[in-house]
């Protein structure tokens, strides 16, 4: 006997993502292109949930809407669930709380990880869409603590800003990429005591092994990550 079972209108799309509110370009390598994935994944626009809300505003009266946008994708089915903005780690207690299966808000939780790996000695570098509005919050929400880091920043990147910041729907993609591999070179440049780079910012993935290249750095990104943990899910 070979039984199957039902109860889903779809099937095989084991990881949920909840997308910001956002219609600038994704080229692949971003994870809100499904051509960046080795496998099905289930999208979840949540609505009203801008840029500006989120990464310069960090407006908590937007959790119900992440809550509801999570429990939704629970109940169709999938087996873990990740947001596509690392900001949202400020959120992390209080959907994960509200839903029964694992929950990834930020690629910031990679930082323990990632300072073990290295052999806790130096620091980690955090490149950030915006240096200016990431807080010690957005850490210590999701038990990042006492571990030496510093941070570059997107922040004032005019193709950057103009595109996810701003949401305009045309991106020079060599442009942006010239701005991303140049503030990651400033860890390089500024700190000598870095050892590797955490990509807060989940738009930045596609640009990951130019980075790698530029600096000679380890660099830990959300959706290598999430790969790991899909096939620990299925």
């Amino acid at each position: 006997m070979n039984l199957v079972y039902g109860g889903y209108v779809t099937f095989g799309q084991k990881l949920g993502i909840l997308m910001l509110d956002t219609k600038f370009p994704r080229p692949v390598g971003d994870m809100g292109n499904a051509e960046t994935w080795p496998f099905p994944v289930r999208y979840k626009v949540v609505k009203s949930a801008s840029v500006h809300r989120v990464v310069k505003e960090g407006d908590k009266a937007l959790i119900p809407l992440f809550i509801e946008a999570a429990r939704e994708l629970e109940n169709e089915g999938v087996k873990a669930l990740t947001t596509n903005c690392g900001f949202l780690s400020l959120f992390q207690r209080e959907i994960q709380s509200e839903i029964n299966i694992p929950f990834y808000s930020s690629n910031l939780m990679q930082i323990p990880l990632v300072y073990s790996i290295i052999g806790q000695k130096g620091k980690i570098g955090v490149l950030t869409a915006s240096k200016a509005t990431l807080t010690e919050e957005h850490f210590e929400t999701i038990g990042v603590k006492g571990i030496p880091m510093v941070m570059e920043g997107m922040d004032d990147m005019e193709e950057f800003t103009k595109t996810i910041i701003n949401g305009e729907e045309v991106m020079d993609l060599d442009k942006m990429r010239e701005e991303v591999v140049n503030q990651a070179k400033l860890f390089v440049t500024n700190h000598e005591d870095v050892r590797a780079i955490v990509l807060e910012c989940t738009n930045l993935t596609p640009y990951k092994d130019a980075i790698q290249k530029e600096t000679g750095l380890p660099v830990f990104d959300i959706v290598s990550m999430l790969t790991h943990i899909h096939s620990c899910i299925v």
